[in-house]
């Protein structure tokens, strides 16, 4: 059974992208350009040729340069804005946070905006009928940041912060890494999610990250997080000049198809 596809989604996009300077100097990350297309747009077609109608986005640093660019209408999308006053000094849960209206009105998408994908990574969010999906793929070698580990049954078990290639250890459970693509339920975001946001930064933990979160509530509030593995699809998280790149190659209209291939799976 194929679970309803979210009207709605959140794109966080607020931070500085300071990896990624000189490129962000004058403008903020989700629009630094993958083969000539903004991370952001990329974003938003995907979202629209899967249903979604209506996008929060977060923003923060330069934020003018995203309203410009994305509008009030973008294609078919209604696009609404949320401002970091504090984006230099919060991390991506208090983002989250402030987009908790958002959160509270049905089934939701939620994106990080430095991730350039395909679309269908966002249909295997709703493959099967599990009430909240992940987007995952192997963890490779030359990958850093979180990762989590399965269950038998296909779900997310546990959530490693901080891991790089040395954590990829042989006869160890096996690596995925995050791609920052996540589907909830209406039900999970108005009794875990959001309730869980709010005792966050309730209680000072503004600079936490949505991976922290995920990690506290999958270990200890049983958030059931299905993965959608998408290992042989194309995405990229873009957090500097090298990852850049890296994603113009695994994007580029004139690239060969088995070479794309390797790029990813290498």
């Amino acid at each position: 059974m194929t679970a309803i596809a979210p009207r709605k989604a959140v794109i966080l996009a607020a931070g500085f992208g300071s990896r990624l300077r000189p490129l962000t100097d004058l403008r903020p990350k989700p629009l630094v350009e993958v083969n000539g297309t903004p991370i952001l747009h990329n974003a938003l077609q995907n979202l629209e040729a899967v249903g979604v109608r209506e996008v929060t986005i977060v923003v923060g640093y330069r934020k003018d340069a995203i309203q410009y660019s994305c509008g009030r209408r973008f294609g078919g999308l209604d696009i609404n804005y949320v401002e970091s006053t504090v984006f230099d000094r919060t991390g991506s849960a208090y983002s989250l946070w402030l987009a908790r209206d958002a959160l509270l009105s049905g089934d939701c998408y939620l994106l990080e905006g430095d991730v350039f994908f395909e679309e269908d990574a966002l249909r295997r969010l709703t493959i099967d009928d599990a009430a909240n999906s992940a987007a995952v793929a192997p963890f490779l070698p030359s990958m850093e940041g979180s990762a989590v580990i399965l269950s038998e049954g296909g779900f997310i078990s546990e959530v490693r912060l901080k891991q790089t290639a040395v954590d990829l250890v042989s006869g160890g459970p096996a690596l995925f890494k995050t791609m920052n693509l996540i589907r909830f339920s209406d039900a999970t975001l108005r009794t875990i999610i959001v309730p869980a946001l709010d005792d966050l930064i309730g209680s000072g933990a503004i600079k936490a990250y949505m991976e922290e979160l995920l990690a506290h509530l999958i270990e200890s509030r049983g958030l059931r997080l299905a993965a959608a593995r998408c290992d042989e699809l194309r995405w990229y998280e873009i957090d500097s000049e090298a990852d850049l790149r890296t994603a113009e190659n695994i994007f580029s209209p004139y690239a060969d198809p088995l070479f794309r291939h390797q790029i990813v799976s290498r």
